[in-house]
Formats: C-alpha cells, structure tokens, sequence
C-alpha cells in the first residue's frame, strides 16, 4: 500500500514557509513510500485549476516549484498514481496531513499583495483594552450621563445592572459610574509602568448607552468622558509617552437616538426617523412607514446604514473632514472596526486608503471572530488579509485554542497545529500585527474561563457578579500566567483587557465589564504581569524573531523565536538572540 507525506508547518517540504507575495515561487515536496508510477500536485485559485507533474528528487521524495500567481487563496493537495489507483494526501483537520482515496481536503497558501505592510509600532507594543467609563475617574469629578434614563453608580464597586427589556423598548446599558479622558491621561504613567505602550479604547463618541455602541454623533466626543480638548490633551500626552491609541469605530450602523437617525428628538437634526427629506434618510433602509426599518441583529435601537451610500462615505471616509481623517489629525494612530464581517469589502478598501492617506503608520484592525484568511459571511467569502483591506484582526482564534489547551479540551498536538495554521496562512505584516487577546469586553473574564467557571454563559436575565472562591482563582491565575507568557512570545501585539492583569473576575458581558478594582488589586499577578510584558518589550527576538512551535508531548508545547545573522523577520537590524519556551497544563 502506498503511504504518503506533506508537512506544510516544515520547510523541507514547503519552502519558502507562510503565506506568499504575489508573483512568487513555493516549492513543494511529497515523500511517497511503496508503489508509485506517476505523482502529481493539484493547484486551484484565482487563475484556475491546474495538474503540475512532481519530479522525482531522491530515494522517496518527489517535487514541483509553483508559481502562486496573483493575491487571493491559493489550494493544493498531492495525487499519485499507483498500480493500484489513484492515492492523495491531503490536510484533515487537527493533522498534518493525511492519505485518502478519494479527493482530500486541500492545503492553503495565502498569496498576498508584496507592497503590503502594517505599522512597525504594532508589532513592538503591548496593548490595553480600555472602557473608559470603567477605568478611572479623572479629577475626582464624574460627568453627568446625558441619555435618557441613564443615571450614575453611587459606588464605583457596584456591578454593571442588568435590565432586560422586550422589543420596542430600550433602556439597556444606561448605567455609568463616571470614568472618563482624564481619568486615563492621569493614570499613563501606571500604565506605561505596566509595560503598556498601546491603547484600545472601545467607541468614545456621543451615544446613549454606556458601552457607545449605538454612536449618536460621530464627531463629538460623549460628554460623560469629556470634550474634544481632553481627547487632544490625551493624544498628545500618548505622543509624548511613546504610545498609540486605537479608536473604536462602529460603521455598520448607527444609534436610533443619533443625529443622523433621531427617532426621539433628541437632537437639533431633521434625521432619517423624522422625514424623508431629511440628508440622512438615504443612509438607512426602510419599509412601508417610518417605523419599519432595517436593524442590526433585529434591535431597533440600532438602524443598520448603507455603507456604500455616497454621503455617508464621503461623511465617514472620503470628505477633508471625514470621521476617519478627523481623528487621526488629532493624534489617533488606528480604528478597530466594529463589526467587520458586516461592512462590505469596499467600504473597508476605501477606509484603509484614507487612513493610510493620513499616515501609513495608522492601523486598521477588524473584528473578525474566524480566521481572517478564509471566512465565509453572509454567504460569501471575506479574505482580510491579502494587504487591501484590514491590518489585523482580534484574535478570537488563539484566545480559543489556548482556553481549550490549558482547560484540557484538547491535546498539544491540535493546540500546535492551531498555532502553526496562523504562522502558515497569515501574512508576515499581518502576522506579527495580530490583536493577540485572552479578554474582551464580548467575554467572560479570563481567569473566569481559565477556571472553568460553571457561570459564565449564564441567560443575560441571571447574570450577576458572583465571587470565585479561593481554589477557582488560584487556579484561573495560575493558568492565566502561562497563557499570557505564551501570548508574549509569539509574533502579535499582547493586548490585555483592562483589569485582567490585577485579577478583575466576571461572567459574560455586561458583569465581565466591571470598573478597575482600584482598591482591590491582586499585585503579585500584577506585578508578574508587568514582568512578562517588560521582557517582550526589551526583546527584538520576541516581538520581531522568526517563529516554530512544537508538540513535545500531550500536555507541553514549545515555542522558539530566533534572530540571525542581525536581521529580524522583515530583514531589519537587531539583536541576534534565540528564546525558548514550554508551555505546560
């Protein structure tokens, strides 16, 4: 019987490794053992299928150079004719690879535009993920909330309400407990302390609610945080520390209390709500009356946009003016895009060519739950990472696989191959751009998941904060420290959500959105945290070495960065250094 071998993660059999620029050429190899008359490699992409005969190199090893042709997914699997018939080696999923008798699930090659490249600054930073209503009350002085019914915490030690409300009503998310601009600008140099050169803030523009999803004006900053001037007092301290700051930017839809929509007078605007004359009404879909109109996910708070709609464009992307340029003027370095899979393909294209027009060291990272490469939305495909559209994505993918290593769900064999399928399919600049995350606001606290919390996906209606006890945090921080070490050595930029590094505990959203526990803060994770981070950021081989992760058993993966020869994964000067470690559950 013959037996077949493809290592797509091994540079013997798939050289150069990674995903590939346009135009270049990738060699590939197969090992056959037993009867073999003729052996072939299937390729099919953007320029069509093709049979590429493999030439016989030595003793069982065969092989064929292939042109990947232009950007897009490039497949392949291997055939081989024998006396028997035909045999193919494809990639199942969790292995290597695998024979088959039958056509086999295909490898992938990622071909990418050769100009692209992200910020250098992403790749050299560690990041925080800041609510800043949660974060810290700067100047002592909380802002009043502005939306109807929204109302103040008494105590900055209270749990976020949960108030359910039916369809027609709103009311969610109008409780705040005053963090706002200041409060971060004050606690910068905490922050750097920490090992933090980068920020993430989730939406800061004027709207109801306090998670500012539901955007009401775009080019004001919500009173509850503060005013234009403190957002250019912020940026310009960032500047002066070294840092960047990433914005929040919601596009798919807008809120129903909005300027732009105005469904309850509260603004000076004639919005799309009121009449169909107003200059937003071609911005929203309707139906027969005013009161039927397409909505994100069915919540009425939330009109869905014509993205590609000319004056919303102009207004969001193309204007002098726009929300993306103003911004970036007044000292943002990005946008993470709300939504990603929602917003069509060219409303990103041109949103990346204008922040890119304002400086090509401004990012563009999407919320993508899948992997970038080859998600399916909506019914079609949505490949980000090509260099036309996103810089990077959340990495929802790894924070997955490393939950479900440490929690024992899978093996270190399916953990690596997790791990490798990024190295292998993601392009170097996205690659080493990736918002590596363990938390978010849209999760359980990690040291919740990590200790297997049996609360955290309790219904919306019965969420509340309910205390670990001793054993669960010990073991959720214990686990937590690995997993973060490890996020620390690979190509990415770490990002820690707000309070995760001091130990803030919490079920699913809105209870995961806890404030900072100023007064409650677990320092040795803290100041293990901090260590951790300190070591990527005086490390060129960590944030900028080559890669290779391996199995070396059930419960241990190693991973290893190297620079050689003084020059990094993108042929810049540094250090030569090699660093090492296992990761064990």
């Amino acid at each position: 019987m013959t037996h077949l071998w493809h290592d797509p993660y091994n540079e013997i059999d798939r050289f150069p490794q990674g995903a590939m620029p346009a135009g270049s050429v990738v060699r590939l190899r197969l090992k056959v053992k037993g009867d073999l008359e003729k052996a072939y490699v299937r390729i099919w992409g953007n320029e069509g299928e093709h049979l590429i005969p493999m030439r016989h190199v030595s003793g069982v090893t065969y092989e064929a150079n292939v042109n990947v042709g232009t950007k897009g997914l490039l497949w392949y699997y291997f055939v081989c004719e024998t006396s028997e018939g035909k045999v193919y080696c494809g990639k199942p999923i969790g292995e290597v690879c695998a024979d088959y008798v039958g056509e086999p699930p295909s490898f992938q090659i990622t071909v990418y535009d050769p100009a692209f490249m992200t910020p250098a600054w992403m790749r050299n930073s560690v990041c925080m993920q800041i609510m800043v209503d949660r974060y810290f009350i700067g100047g002592g002085i909380k802002n009043p909330p502005h939306g109807r019914g929204a109302y103040l915490h008494e105590s900055w030690n209270e749990s976020p309400v949960i108030r359910v409300v039916k369809k027609g009503e709103d009311g969610e998310g109008i409780d705040f407990f005053g963090g706002n601009l200041k409060g971060v600008q004050e606690k910068l140099e905490y922050i750097r302390s920490l090992g933090v050169n980068a920020l993430y803030f989730n939406p800061i523009f004027r709207a109801r609610s306090n998670h500012k999803y539901d955007t009401g004006d775009y080019m004001e900053i919500d009173p509850s945080f503060g005013t234009m001037k403190d957002f250019e007092n912020l940026t310009r301290a960032l500047e002066d520390a070294g840092m960047h700051l990433i914005l929040d930017g919601v596009f798919s839809h807008t809120g129903a209390d909005s300027r732009y929509f105005n469904k309850y007078g509260t603004y000076d605007s004639v919005g799309a709500f009121q009449s169909g004359k107003s200059p937003y009404a071609n911005w929203y879909r309707f139906g027969k009356t005013r009161s039927e109109y397409d909505c994100w996910w069915d919540f009425d708070t939330l009109p869905n946009v014509n993205e590609m709609e000319t004056s919303y464009l102009d207004f969001i992307v193309r204007s002098e003016n726009s929300v993306i340029g103003s911004y970036l003027k007044k000292g943002a370095s990005g946008w993470r895009l709300d939504v990603a899979d929602e917003l069509p393909m060219d409303f990103i294209r041109e949103l990346r060519r204008r922040a890119k027009a304002e400086g090509m060291e401004n990012c563009v990272i999407g919320e993508v739950w899948e992997d970038p490469t080859n998600k399916i939305a909506y019914g079609k495909h949505r490949n980000y990472a090509i260099g036309d559209t996103l810089d990077s994505t959340m990495n929802y993918p790894l924070r997955e696989n490393i939950i479900n290593f440490l929690t024992g769900k899978i093996d270190a064999y399916v953990f690596a191959e997790g791990v490798n399928h990024q190295l292998a399919t993601l392009p170097k600049p996205m690659l080493y751009s990736m918002m590596n995350l363990l938390g978010s606001h849209d999760r359980p606290r990690i040291i919740n998941m990590l200790c297997e919390d049996k609360n955290n996906d309790l219904p919306y209606e019965k969420r509340k904060f309910i205390p670990l006890n001793k054993k669960q945090y010990a073991l959720g921080k214990e686990r937590y420290l690995k997993a973060w070490e490890f996020i620390c050595r690979l190509p990415g930029m770490p990002t820690v959500y707000y309070g995760d590094e001091v130990g803030l505990t919490g079920v699913a959203d809105p209870i995961c959105r806890m404030p900072y526990p100023w007064d409650n803060e677990d320092k040795e994770l803290r100041e293990e945290i901090k260590r951790i981070n300190m070591n990527r950021l005086s490390s060129d081989v960590l944030k900028r070495g080559e890669t290779k992760v391996t199995a070396v058993s059930a419960d241990s993966v190693k991973i290893e960065r190297t620079i050689k020869n003084g020059v990094d994964a993108f042929g810049g000067k540094a250090r030569d250094g090699e660093s090492t470690y296992i990761l064990k559950r």
